[in-house]
């Protein structure tokens, strides 16, 4: 049997966590010592360490929880784990297109407010930079506003 810091130095994460996934149900105690201590068993140790595998592969952590779910009902979580995955590079791949136009936005207009000089703001202008490129650009194109 582990406490909260015996597993949490087998499992690599801070006490923290460990306190935090018990608090949301992803590792449950087997026990309580009679101070009240919460009881671990050793194959928490390897939840914990699977649990912060799928955090740094990009899982929720409700994503986790339905995973081990499977697992802990003797089910191969094995055909949600790459429907997940595949969802989720699409949905990056999407976010790093919006990125890259955005940085390139930006780097389009860092150089035309190059040799803009600085403004004040007079009550009808904030920021004649920031405005300049509004005047420029399609404000109304989605992923522009």
């Amino acid at each position: 049997m582990l406490t909260v810091n015996e597993l949490a130095i087998k499992g690599q994460a801070p006490a923290h966590v460990v306190r935090y996934y018990v608090r949301i149900g992803l590792i449950q105690p087997v026990g309580q010592q009679e101070n009240g201590y919460r009881l671990f068993a050793e194959q928490d140790a390897t939840r914990l360490r699977f649990i912060r595998m799928a955090k740094q592969l990009g899982f929720t952590l409700n994503e986790i929880r339905q995973i081990t779910g499977h697992a802990d009902k003797g089910e191969s979580p094995c055909d949600d784990v790459r429907n997940i995955i595949q969802h989720r590079i699409e949905e990056n791949r999407v976010k790093i297109e919006q990125m890259m136009k955005l940085q390139t936005r930006m780097e389009q207009a860092l150089a035309q407010w190059e040799h803009m000089p600085d403004g004040v703001p007079d009550g009808e202008s904030v920021c004649h930079l920031i405005e300049s490129v509004g005047e420029s650009e399609d404000i109304g194109t989605p992923g522009k506003n």
